[in-house]
């Protein structure tokens, strides 16, 4: 099973290499076009054994692994120049700015809340 485990790991390794970071060269209206992105991989494993009286536990295991590949620009080269167009993440963006108005939206409710509770202590 180990042995296994390794071949695997070396396969995503294979996989997650300078060649997917740095994707094959395009040539596009006379411009060379090199895409670049970020590569993440991870896995994990486990297991374990249940004591029983008098004999052999019940035993289990588990693993899982899994690799993430995110487009992160595009390099161009025309005429000799060199440009870096970077790939913008809509979603990350618009996710970020949810996060922002909840967390705004938070404080400013406990902001009321605490100056309403203040008043009412005050007044009576």
């Amino acid at each position: 099973m180990l042995e296994e485990l390794q071949q695997r790991l070396r396969e995503m390794q294979g996989q997650a290499g300078v060649r997917v970071v740095f994707g094959e060269v395009m040539e596009i209206e006379g411009r060379k076009v090199i895409p670049v992105a970020s590569v993440a991989y991870g896995f994990g494993l486990g297991g374990g054994q249940a004591p029983k009286a008098g004999g052999n536990g019940a035993t289990g295991g588990g693993g899982g692994g899994g690799l993430r590949v995110e487009p992160l620009a595009l390099v161009e080269v025309v005429e000799g120049k060199l440009r870096v167009q970077p790939i913008v993440n809509v979603t990350r963006l618009a996710m970020l700015g949810m996060l922002l108005v909840a967390w705004n939206v938070f404080w400013i409710t406990r902001t009321i809340r605490v100056s309403v509770r203040a008043r009412a202590r005050g007044g009576a």
